[in-house]
């Protein structure tokens, strides 16, 4: 790990790993708060880095003082919740040798009912002997090959409080910003994630000239092109430019099958204008492509629950009654409680009823 001012978070996370790992190697870049008397309590070997705005540096000088067969990093912000720790356990004692790296879900954003609504995956557990390298100063990569075991372990994030948060995007645009005018050639990937931090600060137009700029590279990986589509159109849509906006999420089709957030948003767009029509073959095709495994963004609202909902308005507003009521309770299996669901079972058993 590699740790900064982690008072407020560091104990949940250690408490959830410290069973399962044989060692636990902490790297503190400056903290001045207790981040280090609460490591203590794990581990002595807690280790200090110059923080020179260079997050792999860090990374790599973690990696470089452990000392088992295998490395799994976290973030402080990160815990196991004890399913998963009953998985990684089970891991330990089935692992075949010659697996070199392990990829894990990272759930990060939770839906009201707790259940995971934004994830992806990262590959967590690696073979030591490979002496895997990490890359870039800000948004760092791990980079990998060899044999990979994709686990069903998930590792969630625990959000820390707002203004550490915001304190923690403002450091990465800075980082980004000083080295544009050092003059440092940008890769794709740095394109891309500067892009990300300029819209993230509602710097909406300089984000989108920078997400042109990736675009145009056509070195990104797809599942970052895919999404810089996507956040361009969020951009558009702040700036008021609906054009644009169905041009760039109508653009992710040039990269792959229809993905299930950008149907559902070019259904939204048609639902808004009174085209229900049209909207129901978007909302459709959310709910019925079938997407592979990857390692890219998901929002899993998209392809369950979300399509089925707006299907019931639009199939309500096409006068198909039946065909609204069954979408109402296909939404229904994700969110049994959701209001909106509840109010429209109410509303349809008056309807039969009169």
């Amino acid at each position: 790990m590699i740790v900064r001012d982690e008072e407020e978070v560091l104990e949940q996370c250690l408490n959830s790993v410290a069973h399962l790992c044989e060692e636990i190697v902490i790297v503190d870049t400056g903290s001045i708060d207790r981040t280090k008397e609460i490591a203590r309590k794990f581990t002595d070997k807690i280790f200090d880095f110059e923080w020179i705005d260079d997050f792999s540096a860090a990374r790599n000088f973690a990696f470089q003082r452990a000392t088992q067969e295998y490395i799994l990093w976290m973030d402080a912000d990160d815990v196991l919740l004890n399913v998963d720790g009953e998985k990684l356990a089970r891991l330990k004692e089935s692992i075949d040798p010659n697996i070199d790296v392990v990829s894990m879900l990272y759930d990060v954003a939770f839906d009201e009912y707790g259940n995971p609504s934004f994830s992806f995956r990262r590959n967590r557990l690696v073979k030591r002997a490979r002496n895997f390298k990490w890359t870039g100063p800000v948004h760092e990569v791990l980079l990998v090959n060899g044999n990979t075991l994709t686990s069903d372990i998930s590792v969630t994030h625990k959000k820390s409080n707002k203004k550490k948060k915001n304190q923690s995007k403002g450091r990465n645009l800075r980082i980004y910003e000083k080295r544009r005018e050092a003059g440092e050639e940008f890769t794709a990937r740095d394109l891309f994630y500067f892009a990300n931090e300029l819209k993230d600060h509602g710097c909406f137009e300089k984000a989108l000239e920078q997400y042109a700029e990736f675009l145009a590279t056509e070195k990104g990986w797809v599942e970052d092109i895919i999404r810089a589509c996507l956040y361009m159109a969020d951009c558009y849509r702040v700036l008021k430019q609906p054009k644009e906006e169905m041009e760039a999420l109508v653009s992710t089709l040039k990269y792959d099958i229809p993905r299930p957030e950008a149907a559902c948003r070019i259904g939204d767009i048609y639902k808004e204008k009174g085209l229900f029509q049209k909207a129901v073959f978007w909302y459709k095709t959310a709910v019925e492509i079938e997407i592979e495994e990857d390692m890219g963004f998901t929002n899993k609202s998209f392809s369950t629950w979300y399509p089925h909902l707006q299907l019931c308005v639009c199939y309500w507003k096409t006068g198909d009654v039946q065909a609204a009521i069954d979408q109402n309770l296909l939404a229904k299996q994700y969110r049994p409680e959701d209001p909106v669901i509840k109010n429209n079972e109410s509303f349809f058993e008056e309807y039969r009823e009169k």
